[in-house]
């Protein structure tokens, strides 16, 4: 990944040779061009425009030479200019059907063809000017120009610009064997199937990843170790992602994409809010002017519940940084967590918005939506979270609450059903899923499958064992079928958690007054007294036959039912 991102980052300079031409006759006031450079790429560059007077040297050589132009919007670009550095460019690219410049078309330096650079920023530039459509289509049009625009590549990732499905089109699409030799293609192939999104196809990314460890030697690369962390995180798998992100740390001081994952890894581990709090330190103290280090410091205020702080430097972070994908969504859940739906709506609807390849943001308001009641929002929301990405399991959940609370039960069994199927495959912890368990008990109780709301809600028991919610349920599953004993008993356990829960005292009175109306059982009783009468049979016939015994021999009988002065209704 190194060296490709070196050779990507290459691409925004100029193509070797350009120094000659900028060279000028000073008698003549022209340049000089070398004949081994070509300084024309379309027909169209060979002759200037029309009205062009001669002594204005400066546009003469932009306007004749493609090389020249990029260098000059360049320029434009370091100053600013991001209108002007475009008008430079031009808003489409002009050799698109020249045969001249083509993907098919060989680059003969040897590195990255001109085309794709300025396709590169030309995209970079839309991206500036939030003209994310176009941005979108001039990074494809470089990617597939030449293969090697990593940089493009990686725009379109860390800006969630493609969808899950997107991104895998885009990674099968492009033509590596064309352009490149065949090992290098496979090895570009690889980096760009590692950096996919790792909510499907988890088997290539995974065969991709290992690929590169055991047959390129990139075990400590820190953006393929990047990679592993990712795939962790997805998985709900804070500790071991944040001993991944720990060593890439160690590795680079500052590895600006593991940066978040790093920082999210200690929000979600509670015994590392204190390492947290000396990470943002530490980041302010070193790079005051990045976003991601104000980043780190609201998302420690956001650790410690500290809602006002935490939205000011999350705010400040989208100011510094309006593409901040991370710092957009934590300061959305800020107002979440808060209570503020509406204002958490706005903040999720602009992440929609910038970042229009993630079905995370249009995930979350349909939450915020459920909070609210708005049921019919919250279904368009969620269903336009899973037009977008139909393998994340939370989408499936929230899918299977809004059939609930529809009193579409069937429907959300399959919902949650679907979700915990999919949590497996991820290879998440079954108790991140504990709600969804609960969810699903849910449904088959109020379609009265008691059998199966038991399984559910026991096994979120077994998963956590004082969980409130399961307790209550549950002892509504035993009240519903009249067994009123236990029913009590996991009321009792639920409030020994939730002592001021009104619902679960209201059930637990409810369960009390029917256990004393309902006819007296007592089942233990009558099998005991069964099996005394049966004993006292046999014991009157050992009796009996002791007596004949005595009898026989003259001597005093023995009254059968008080052996040694105890009545047998004693045992």
């Amino acid at each position: 990944m190194d060296a490709q991102s070196r050779q990507a980052k290459g691409s925004i300079l100029p193509p070797s040779g350009l120094d000659e031409m900028d060279r000028l006759d000073e008698d003549e006031g022209k340049p000089i061009l070398p004949d081994e450079v070509a300084p024309l790429v379309g027909p169209e560059e060979i002759m200037p425009p029309e009205g062009m007077e001669d002594d204005s040297p400066q546009s003469r050589l932009v306007d004749m030479s493609v090389m020249c132009r990029y260098l000059a919007a360049q320029c434009q670009v370091r100053l600013g200019k991001w209108t002007e550095a475009l008008e430079m460019l031009g808003e489409e690219n002009p050799f698109r059907d020249s045969d001249t410049n083509g993907p098919h078309v060989p680059n003969q330096d040897g590195g990255l063809k001109l085309g794709a650079s300025m396709c590169l920023l030309r995209g970079t530039l839309y991206m500036r000017l939030n003209r994310v459509d176009r941005a979108k289509t001039c990074l494809l049009e470089a990617l597939a120009l030449d293969v090697r625009c990593f940089e493009a590549y990686n725009v379109l990732i860390r800006c969630q610009m493609l969808t899950v499905d997107e991104e895998w089109e885009l990674v099968e699409g492009l033509r590596y064997k064309e352009q490149q030799n065949p090992e290098e293609a496979d090895f570009i192939r690889l980096m760009y199937t590692a950096r996919l999104k790792k909510l499907k196809r988890l088997e290539e990314i995974s065969l991709a990843r290992r690929r590169l460890t055991e047959t390129y030697g990139l075990g400590k690369n820190c953006d393929l170790l990047y990679t592993l962390a990712d795939s962790l995180y997805a998985q709900l798998r804070f500790a071991d992602c944040f001993v991944v992100t720990s060593r890439i740390m160690d590795i680079a001081s500052i590895h600006l994409p593991t940066i978040p994952l790093h920082i999210a890894c200690m929000y979600h581990l509670k015994h590392l809010h204190s390492r947290l709090f000396l990470l943002a330190h530490e980041l302010v103290d070193k790079e005051p002017e990045s976003p991601m280090s104000w980043y780190a410091v609201g998302v420690w205020y956001l650790a410690t519940s500290k809602w006002r702080e935490a939205k000011q430097y999350l705010s400040k972070t989208t100011l510094m940084d309006s593409r901040h994908a991370p710092g957009w969504v934590a300061f959305a859940h800020t107002f979440a967590k808060e209570g503020e739906h509406e204002h958490a709506i706005t903040a999720y609807s602009t992440c929609a918005r910038l970042f229009r390849g993630s079905h995370l943001p249009h995930l979350f308001i349909g939450m915020e939506q459920i909070m609210l009641s708005h049921v019919t929002l919250a279904h368009e929301a969620l269903e336009t979270a899973y037009s977008m990405c139909d393998s994340d399991p939370l989408v499936y959940n929230e899918r299977g609450v809004v059939a609930h609370i529809q009193g579409e039960y069937e429907v959300a069994i399959t919902h949650l059903e679907k979700a915990l199927e999919l949590a497996k495959v991820a290879q998440a912890a079954e108790t991140n899923w504990v709600a969804t368990y609960c969810n699903l008990g849910s449904a088959y109780r109020k379609l009265g499958k008691l059998d199966d709301a038991r399984k559910a809600y026991e096994r979120v028991l077994t998963l956590e064992p004082r969980h409130a919610t399961a307790l209550a349920s549950l002892g509504m599953v035993y009240h519903m079928c009249t067994d009123y004993q236990k029913a009590i008993q996991h009321y009792h356990e639920a409030l020994s958690i939730e002592p001021l829960n009104s619902y679960v005292l209201e059930l637990l009175n409810m369960a009390l007054i029917s256990s004393a109306e309902a006819p007296l059982s007592l089942p233990e009783l009558e099998s005991k007294v069964a099996e005394a009468t049966q004993l006292a049979v046999e014991k009157k016939t050992s009796y009996m036959t002791q007596a004949s015994i005595l009898d026989a021999a003259g001597d005093e009988k023995v009254p059968w039912d008080m052996p040694n002065g105890l009545s047998a209704w004693t045992m």
